[in-house]
């Protein structure tokens, strides 16, 4: 099974701590749920604005980035891809004194946000959300990040349960392309004269980096480097259900590797989609499954397509690979 990612997002600081007044921003402090509420109300916090928050962060949204364009490549930055950065196009147009705003795995201090000096916003995907809903989170860190002075951070906060989502905000008809990059240079234009704060962030986030590259010729299909062994991880779009049978049957007939040595191990779930991975010699490159990955494509098409029931052998395969399946999100 592929290993998990470097560590490299780094813990939401916690918001819980003595009553305080409501914040400028309008939101209510998470306090203790049997201390008074913060908004004065004199009930205690669980009876009153607790309630509005505890369902904000029990309400879990299984697909957050579903209807997004690039749905899957959205779940492998999330979740796979340590250091990468996608362009997005908001629905409505630029803000006037925002060049850009960019997608990217990881900002320096785990930052949910940053409005860099020449305008323009860069938004972390890896870091933990307040909520169970990220695309919720996300929308509100984005509107904030607009909206910020240049050159400050944006930090994270529980977004209102009525704000908008990602989906509203983004251009549906807009691509996503990610691009993969070696290491963490793209937070700041000039890394040699960057703070010493983020120069060491630099320096810990490419030190923890796991080699990774975007396959070319299939979506979101991604290859990693490791020590022991390489890894082919791919997201698929398929209902989970339906793609195990797929998976199986290819399993089964011995038509699920991705070359010589090569070995489909079983798979995970993310952000409702699933995840199957293969273990590969760890001389076998991205270029060296290019092909053999563009086939495989056409062989699950072809087994997708398949409506009788399994065969034994195909529901033993299938069992094997669920046996080894787990949930990330």
């Amino acid at each position: 099974m592929a290993k998990k990612r470097p560590q490299t997002k780094a813990r939401r600081p916690q918001l819980s701590g003595a009553a305080g007044a409501v914040g400028a921003d309008g939101q209510v402090p998470v306090v203790g749920a049997r201390e008074p509420c913060p908004c004065g109300s004199g009930r205690r916090y669980k009876a009153c604005h607790g309630r509005a928050a505890a369902h904000a962060a029990t309400e879990l949204v299984q697909r957050p980035f579903e209807g997004l364009p690039g749905e899957c490549d959205w779940v492998a930055l999330r979740e796979l891809v340590p250091a990468a950065t996608a362009e997005l196009t908001l629905k409505d147009g630029l803000p006037e004194g925002v060049p850009s705003v960019t997608l990217a795995t990881v900002l320096p201090m785990a930052w949910p946000a940053l409005r860099r000096d020449d305008g323009s916003v860069l938004i972390g995907l890896q870091n933990d959300t307040a909520s169970g809903d990220i695309s919720r989170d996300l929308a509100d860190t984005l509107l904030r990040a607009l909206e910020a002075e240049p050159g400050t951070p944006v930090q994270g906060r529980r977004a209102p349960v009525d704000g908008p989502r990602l989906q509203e905000l983004l251009d549906a008809e807009a691509g996503l392309e990610p691009v993969v990059h070696s290491g963490f240079e793209f937070w700041v234009p000039d890394a040699e004269n960057a703070t010493p704060e983020v120069a060491a962030s630099l320096e810990r986030a490419n030190a923890a980096a796991i080699p990774t590259v975007k396959l070319a010729g299939v979506d979101a299909a991604y290859w990693c480097e490791t020590p022991e062994k390489n890894h082919l991880r791919w997201v698929m779009p398929h209902p989970e259900e339906q793609l195990l049978d797929a998976l199986a049957r290819l399993h089964a007939a011995g038509r699920s590797r991705l070359g010589e040595g090569t070995r489909l191990v079983g798979s995970f779930r993310a952000h409702g989609l699933t995840v199957p991975v293969w273990d590969l010699p760890s001389g076998v490159g991205a270029d060296d499954v290019e092909k053999p990955a563009a086939e495989f494509a056409e062989r699950l098409a072809a087994a997708l397509a398949v409506q009788e029931p399994l065969t034994p052998d195909e529901r033993r395969a299938r069992g094997g690979l669920t046996n080894r399946q787990v949930t990330l999100s």
